[in-house]
């Protein structure tokens, strides 16, 4: 399939891993909706990188306790999908994330949209799943807290800052 699609202009990958492509598709998702809340807010550039950054390490830590390669998460299948839905007006759940953070209700931000954004459906699946294996996502819990507004979207930021002064392998 590769060969068949491959052009002048386009350029397949092939990719065997499979759990890490698929969890890469639907984990961007939530950390897009995160960007898009602090983009609405009005947070900077260094904040949604820090984001991106921090929820490419939940992605990968996620989808390994799967099954998944690291190595998967850090090309196109995370990373680069990543950066696109992150930094992309287009995208559905960086525009969804944006009403949160201009202050839509979770409710309003659903009736408006003309079209699903995957990842408001997916955060409660994800962190039962990380639960299951241990695995700690404070971005994705903190999209939680907004949509339930338990959280204000103005306060997502600083809460992904640690105490910890371990060194965090990236």
């Amino acid at each position: 399939m590769a060969k068949i699609a491959r052009s002048t202009y386009f350029r397949s990958f092939v990719n065997t891993d499979v759990i890490g492509t698929e969890f890469g598709g639907v984990l961007k998702n939530l950390i897009a909706v995160a960007v898009g809340i602090v983009d609405g807010v009005g947070y900077g550039e260094n904040t949604k990188a820090s984001i991106i950054t921090r929820g490419l390490a939940e992605m990968t830590a996620f989808s390994v306790a799967y099954g998944a390669r690291a190595e998967t998460l850090a090309g196109l299948a995370g990373l680069g999908d990543l950066i696109a839905t992150c930094e992309s007006s287009l995208s559905r759940n960086n525009t969804a994330g944006r009403l949160l953070g201009q202050g839509y209700s979770f409710t309003d931000v659903v009736k408006s949209m003309q079209q699903t954004a995957e990842g408001l459906s997916s955060v409660a699946p994800v962190l039962e799943l990380a639960r299951q294996r241990g695995v700690l996502m404070p971005i994705v819990e903190q999209v939680q807290q907004v949509l339930a507004g338990t959280l204000s979207p103005r306060d997502i930021a600083p809460h992904l800052t640690t105490d910890d002064d371990t060194p965090q392998g990236e």
